[in-house]
């Protein structure tokens, strides 16, 4: 009787092939799903700014109505502020929510500006509560923006290096995008004088 040579599961000339299809096969689910990890941890720290946003336009009302009451006369003011308002409210992704949320800075520049030049209204309880909560409230988007910033950093890059490219490719992955207010003069170089 003849011995047959024991063969093991994986043998003979398909061996190495079929452990480099397992080893690729591995990398690509371990890469997809980091890719869905990154993709939801920058929706997580979008909601959290929009949150924020939306408690920032929530005091920007009662704010004006404060304010209206001790200068009814600075109409354009709270028109700009209440415009500028409605655009963030109804804007859509970061870009864009990014821009109105810099109008409605300018606008709110424009209604402290006014609130200064009342010294009663700057004594006012409830203006000084709503002052301060709003300062709160932009405390607060700003550490949202940059652990907002984060994500979208580490995804997108992710997304662009190589070779987990091809895996964002094949998944149908796209950049998020930043969150960034430009407000006037913010990327202007201070100027410095001596007297």
């Amino acid at each position: 009787m003849t011995e047959i040579p024991f063969v093991g599961p994986i043998a003979g000339p398909y061996a190495v092939p079929i452990a480099v299809g397992v080893v690729l096969l591995l990398w690509f689910v371990l890469t997809y799903n980091g890719l869905i990890q990154l993709r939801m941890q920058v929706r997580n720290a979008w909601s959290q700014i929009d949150v924020q946003l939306k408690r920032r336009h929530d005091l920007i009302p009662n704010l004006v109505a404060t304010v209206q009451g001790y200068a009814a006369h600075e109409r354009g003011t709270f028109e700009q502020v209440t415009l500028a308002r409605q655009r963030a409210v109804e804007a859509r992704g970061a870009a864009e929510a990014g821009r109105a949320e810099g109008l409605l800075t300018r606008a709110l520049g424009g209604l402290f500006a006014v609130a200064e030049a009342y010294p009663e209204l700057k004594a006012n309880t409830n203006f000084l509560a709503l002052q301060e909560e709003l300062a709160g409230t932009e405390n607060r988007i700003g550490f949202a923006r940059q652990f907002y910033t984060d994500q979208v950093m580490a995804l997108n890059t992710r997304i662009e290096s190589v070779p987990s490219n091809v895996v964002a490719a094949i998944g149908g992955f796209r950049r998020a995008e930043f969150f960034e207010i430009e407000e006037a003069g913010e990327r202007e170089v201070p100027q410095v004088r001596f007297a």
